[in-house]
């Protein structure tokens, strides 16, 4: 079972309000680099599950998000702490590079 929990436009703030910090990847399923970042998001949620929650959010079905977040170009991944975002992500990185992120805002 996924650690990284499927958003959607309707479901997107309660994963916020319910969580202190979280990821959440906005993607789609045509985006090549996006299918590079969804493993390396899939290992990091197993290895921070209890601290971090993950989620993700196929911007083709849900562009509302996407439009209020101001996201351009896919993957971006926005980190945000107690409901406000404290970073963004935009393109593939490597897994050490977000690990980093991460652990900057534990």
């Amino acid at each position: 079972m996924s650690e990284v929990t499927e958003l959607s436009d309707d479901s997107f703030d309660g994963f916020l309000k319910g969580n202190s910090l979280c990821v959440v990847d906005f993607w789609a399923p045509w985006c090549g680099p996006c299918r590079m970042v969804g493993p390396v998001l899939e290992q990091l949620a197993t290895e921070y599950k209890e601290r971090i929650a993950f989620g993700k959010l196929n911007i083709d079905e849900n562009p509302g998000k996407a439009e209020e977040y101001g996201v351009m170009s896919i993957p971006t991944i926005i980190l945000v702490k107690d409901g406000n975002v404290v970073d963004k992500i935009i393109g593939s990185l490597p897994k050490e590079k977000i690990k980093q992120k991460l652990e900057g805002l534990l």
